[in-house]
């Protein structure tokens, strides 16, 4: 008996030092005392003893770091520098531009909660809400989208005039600078709701406050170009634009064809050291209308004019041109669907002088840092706001719709097949709510760079799903365009949302967790540095930590998973509680998944894009479900918010699980994958997708008033009256809470077949000779009913009116025109 307490002790003590994270000195005291114990009692007995003495001889040799170092370390730092996958200076400058943040919490298997808890969402100024109450409004009831995407595919001049007036343009530039200096939550708000009226307004108006001429002046441009071009920038005197991609490059900036010479040339009559560029560039947002450009191109200098001889080649640089400069070819259009301005520009033989690099000729060469560091910021503003406000949009039409519309003498929105889209619309609007505000919140306190790509991947990929469900609801009031249609513009722009600022593809598959795994983890971004730096003694320090780190991660996961999270510790006491437990399990099992697809892997796992695809998704979805318990804290905790919390986190657990086992499934070596299946998942896998019986409250929920739902819409632009899309369902289901109890009289009778007439209202006069309704009630009726009919019709054109929009230039002419430019 005495044995066998000692083998349970010994056995306990053990895992708490594992589960612990104890130091190597503390693992060396625990098995000495076993190893004294033991040899006191005789309870291993003489081969038992020994082989334990081994065990603490090793562990003591560990814990003396000159011999480990020399005799261990070493052997292993050298095959460490041997395959070492090789970082160019783009990728490194990609990987250390912005911010670690909440992301490495969740990575590294320990989340702080109490440092979520107190991270405080940005609240809107006064002046920042007193703009979007009025001159975003104003903008909104200016804007006509059917006559922008249909009739002119272009956006009219006074509307226009107005942007460049009231600062639009400028939400980003600071104060000081003249601009509006708004926080990045009230850049995400005020892009938001124009996006519910017209997504190109809202895409014209966020270009130039994300990645552009303006973000790089304030950063880096010197105190000359910044006086010189922000004022203009501001009062909209100058439309910026940038150019980065084009034919050759898109995702691998590095491919990039465009070049400039550093060279001597003429400029304005006199001798001046300059640049000669030439370029191509695609797909520039706003160029057919900017008067200044923003160039992104590899600078070189082979006569060493700058000032360095052994320096030729700068790489990538940013410079500031004007539109009008000889040699620059703009104006063009490309048509990605929706009416914005994106167009190509040319330049053959440009010659620029060098202070018109952006930072001055000190910059040469700096541009990819500045690109990645400002696109971080921005992918976490301007895509996210447009996802947002189809969500909105969705989820307040949608409820709308499905209490208006009746098929089967049924509101459409009570059929369990409608609710299972519109449910889901509910649970991800809410989710990119959170997700938004987060987010933005965390672009104004730092510059994330792994949490801006999860939500520009996340939130454009929801927004995706939310408007195919809310198509499906709509059905043929959704697919049938014209001015009555509040679907068809975000539908349209769903393939744009999801290409730019990084091809989602590419940010699901290579930037996510790539980037993320080496930022976050707190040991490999040092070790591979240490081995850069040929620093063995660093090295020595870095691995045995990560070693433990991932001893400790792995223990915890497995005590989690057998325990259902029992374990974990939750800072709240209510009805989510379970769910921050169910987290931190999954986030031990990534660090501990993650180190050990690392450590056999290697630098193939560069190369494994599925497999790092899916630990990104899971990387990803601790975050969503993290931003959805700060969001549900900073409303209150309130019970009215429970459900739709509840479906989010279970959505994001169910993805999670889906990821991890398709990661399991198609690991290569198949003892490690069904090792980490059994760490992670040991009583199989514990997590589904959102039960019907919730997604059938979100729907319900959505089809009532309530605060929640004016709270989850509340950048929806809904006052443009009857006559606007958005409008007239708004006012439509207003008319329907007023009338639907006396409607629903009357539908029933009327269904009955007990109302005689014509007409309907022959039949409303006969319900009130009935006594069915009175005659405040018909006339209630009469007036919903009429709005009701009209609110579910779609457009219909004459033939001349279609045609009259045709293009008279024939697609073989612009075909010849594209090759001549070639």
């Amino acid at each position: 008996m005495t044995s066998l307490i000692i083998a349970v002790i010994a056995v306990a003590a053990v895992w708490v030092l594992a589960y612990t994270g104890a130091p190597l000195i503390a693992w060396t005291g625990v098995l000495a005392v076993a190893f004294a114990a033991s040899a006191l009692t005789g309870f291993l007995g003489p081969v038992g003893l020994s082989v334990l003495g081994a065990v603490l001889v090793g562990f003591a040799f560990f814990t003396l770091k000159p011999l480990r170092k020399s005799l261990v370390t070493a052997p292993i730092f050298a095959g460490f520098k041997k395959v070492l996958p090789e970082m160019s200076e783009t990728e490194r400058e990609a990987l250390e531009a912005g911010d670690v943040w909440w992301e490495a919490e969740m990575f590294r298997g320990r989340p702080n909660w109490n440092q979520l808890h107190e991270f405080p969402c940005t609240p809107l100024t006064d002046e920042e809400q007193n703009f979007l109450d009025n001159q975003v409004e104003t903008l909104c009831s200016m804007v006509d989208d059917w006559e922008i995407e249909f009739e002119s595919r272009d956006i009219p001049e006074p509307v226009m005039a107005y942007i460049r007036e009231q600062g639009f343009l400028a939400m980003l530039i600071p104060k000081e600078h003249g601009g509006l200096g708004f926080s990045a939550v009230a850049q995400s708000a005020v892009v938001t709701k124009i996006a519910t009226k017209s997504i190109a307004v809202a895409v014209t108006v966020m270009v130039p406050n994300s990645l552009g001429p303006g973000e790089l002046l304030v950063h880096y441009g010197t105190p000359e170009q910044q006086k010189k071009w922000l004022p203009r920038l501001v009062t909209g005197e100058e439309i910026p634009c940038f150019g980065l991609t084009g034919p050759e490059v898109g995702s691998d900036a590095t491919a990039m064809p465009d070049n400039g010479v550093v060279c001597y040339g003429e400029y304005n009559g006199e001798r001046t050291l300059g640049i000669r560029l030439n370029f191509s560039k695609r797909w520039i947002t706003l160029a057919p209308i900017a008067t200044v450009v923003g160039l992104a191109f590899k600078l070189q200098d082979p006569e060493g004019l700058l000032g360095d001889k052994s320096k030729q080649d700068y790489g990538i640089t940013c410079a500031l041109i004007p539109a009008d400069t000889p040699g620059v070819e703009i104006g063009k259009r490309h048509y990605p669907g929706s009416a914005f301005m994106n167009g190509p520009i040319f330049g053959q033989d440009v010659f620029i002088p060098i202070d018109w690099i952006i930072g001055g000729p000190q910059k040469a060469g700096g541009g990819w840092r500045m690109l990645v560091e400002c696109l971080s910021a921005g992918r976490g503003i301007s895509l996210p706001a447009l996802a947002a406000a189809a969500g909105q949009a969705a989820y307040r039409m949608t409820g709308a719709y499905g209490r208006v519309r009746r098929q089967f003498k049924l509101a459409i929105g009570k059929f369990e097949g409608v609710q299972e889209a519109s449910g889901r619309i509910g649970g991800l609007t809410y989710t990119l709510e959170s997700m938004r505000l987060l987010t933005a919140s965390g672009v104004d306190h730092c510059a994330p760079s792994v949490v801006t790509a999860m939500a520009k991947y996340h939130m454009t990929e929801m927004m995706r799903r939310i408007i195919i469900d809310a198509m499906d609801i709509h059905s043929g009031r959704g697919v049938q365009q014209g001015p009555r249609n509040y679907l068809a513009s975000a539908y349209k722009a769903v393939p744009i949302a999801i290409t730019v600022e990084g091809a989602n593809i590419l940010t699901r598959n290579l930037m996510i967790f790539g980037q993320g795994a080496i930022r976050c983890h707190p040991h490999v971004f040092p070790e591979m540095e240490a081995a850069r730096n040929n620093d063995l003694k660093a090295f020595d320090t870095e691995l045995w930590s990560h070693i433990g780190y991932s001893v400790n991660r792995g223990a915890r996961a497995l005590t989690l998973g057998l325990t259902g999270a029992k374990l974990a510790k939750t800072p709240v006491n209510h009805a989510l509680k379970d769910y921050y437990r169910q987290l931190e399990r999954m986030s031990a099992s990534l660090a501990f998944v993650s180190d050990v697809t690392m450590g056999m892997l290697g630098g193939d796992l560069k190369r494994k894009e599925r497999l790092s695809a899916r630990l990104g998704d899971v990387l990803s979805q601790l975050y969503i479900a993290s931003g959805v318990l700060w969001y549900f804290r900073h409303q209150g905790e309130r019970d009215d918010h429970v459900a739709h919390a509840r479906w989010a986190l279970d959505n994001c657990l169910a993805e999670i699980d889906k990821a991890f086992n398709g990661f399991f499934a198609n690991f290569p070596n198949r003892l490690a994958a069904r090792l980490m299946r059994f760490v992670v998942f040991p009583f199989g896998r514990p997590y589904r997708e959102p039960a019907d019986t919730l997604t059938g409250e979100l729907a319900d929920s959505m089809m009532e008033p309530s605060r929640l739902r004016d709270e989850l819409t509340s950048l929806v632009y809904i006052n443009g009256g009857p006559e606007d899309a958005i409008g007239r369902m708004e006012h439509t289901f207003e008319l329907c809470l007023r009338a639907e109890t006396p409607y629903l009289k009357y539908f029933k009778a009327l269904s009955a077949g007990k109302l005689s007439g014509n007409s309907p209202a022959e039949k409303l006069d006969d319900a009130v000779k009935q006594n069915v309704l009175t005659p405040d009630e018909r006339d209630l009726v009469a007036e919903y009913d009429a709005a009701r009919y009209d609110a579910i019709q779609t457009d219909a054109f004459p033939k001349e009116y279609v045609a009259q929009f045709a293009v008279t230039t024939s697609h073989t002419e612009v075909e010849e025109d594209q090759r001549q430019v070639a």
